[in-house]
């Protein structure tokens, strides 16, 4: 699983960047409003990767998503892709335990079978 939803943080991060961008030319808000949301959500979407093994790290993966759809308001653009990245986000979490208990599962037939 982690390996999945840290891809899906990985492409965020540069989406979250490119949004960025994109914000300076669309709205009246300050560029250092816009790189400070924008950076602190690379950053998250970044120290994510590392959490996915943690309580609490799909989660917080979750409040991510929505925060990308959420940023929509400023970039239009983004509700679309925010609802891309967060199915995404489900499937990476989704199909990503199923692999991880046929692992698991694997791991136990073979440590079961007599040498």
């Amino acid at each position: 699983m982690r390996t999945l939803c840290a891809s899906t943080l990985i492409g965020e991060f540069f989406v979250i960047g490119f949004a960025g961008l994109v914000a300076m030319q669309m709205t009246a808000l300050s560029t250092a409003v816009i790189w400070t949301v924008s950076g602190i959500a690379m950053l998250l979407s970044i120290l994510l990767c590392g959490m996915l093994g943690r309580p609490g790290g799909v989660q917080l993966g979750w409040a991510l998503q929505i925060a990308l759809i959420a940023s929509g308001f400023v970039v239009p653009t983004m509700f679309f892709l925010g609802v891309v990245f967060a199915a995404l986000w489900w499937a990476s979490v989704h199909f990503g335990r199923k692999v991880d208990a046929a692992k698991a599962r694997w791991a136990a037939e073979a440590s079961a079978e007599p040498a």
